[in-house]
């Protein structure tokens, strides 16, 4: 056979080869390009006959990868984004001047409750003039956390919160252990004890929060907590 005619048919093979190898690439890239798109459909043939998945009818049995790819796409579960669950803070005071007591959920659902608030600015009023004061919120919250530090469910006994200032200077008069501009008046501390429950472990208890000044009064058996500067005394 003459050598051009040879060589002509070679380069119409390989050319019709290069076409072959041309349009298969095309039609992987296309395959893969709408398979967003026609997922849905792609997904209920499969399911009316699940048969032809993976025999040949649906989908070319040498095309493994797009198979692989589409049946990875078909069966990938949803990505559940988890909700942050915010817990609620409860508080069971008692007054131990007043005898008021209060058990109360004064947080939940990421919010401060304002009815509850109210209640507790109540019960921590300076008994001495009836006056009542906002109480620091985050002073409950170390109340809070002191409580299931402890694990215990008795309520915590207040001896002392929010004090008026003229109540906060004849204290002052009469006891050498009160601060001038002593957070009482801020409504931001509280003195308090709990039945059965000695004063030392209520303070190492408190000191172990870090969340503000914690005063020892062991004679008297109560703890101070405030929400100033960490400190101790």
């Amino acid at each position: 056979m003459d050598t051009n005619i040879i060589q002509t048919i070679n380069n119409e093979e390989i050319e019709m080869y290069g076409r072959r190898n041309f349009l298969k690439k095309l039609a992987y890239g296309s395959l893969i390009s709408v398979m967003g798109t026609e997922l849905a459909s792609a997904k209920t043939k499969v399911m009316k006959d699940p048969q032809h998945f993976g025999h040949g009818r649906l989908y070319p049995p040498h095309k493994e990868v797009s198979k692989r790819l589409i049946h990875s796409a078909l069966n990938r579960k949803p990505i559940r984004t988890s909700k942050k669950i915010i817990p609620s803070k409860s508080l069971h005071l008692v007054h131990s001047q007043t005898g008021d007591k209060l058990k109360l959920t004064y947080f939940e659902q990421g919010h401060y409750i304002k009815g509850a608030l109210k209640e507790i600015n109540h019960l921590l009023r300076d008994y001495h003039t009836n006056e009542i004061h906002p109480i620091d919120t985050a002073l409950l919250d170390q109340l809070y956390e002191l409580n299931k530090k402890l694990s215990i469910n008795k309520p915590i006994q207040v001896v002392s919160a929010y004090r008026a200032p003229i109540t906060n200077a004849n204290l002052r008069r009469n006891n050498t252990g009160v601060a001038e501009h002593s957070f009482h008046i801020q409504g931001r501390a509280i003195d308090i004890r709990i039945e059965r429950l000695e004063a030392k472990t209520i303070k190492k208890a408190a000191l172990s929060m870090a969340k503000g000044g914690v005063g020892y009064y062991p004679d008297s058996n109560f703890v101070h907590l405030d929400t100033g500067d960490v400190r101790t005394w």
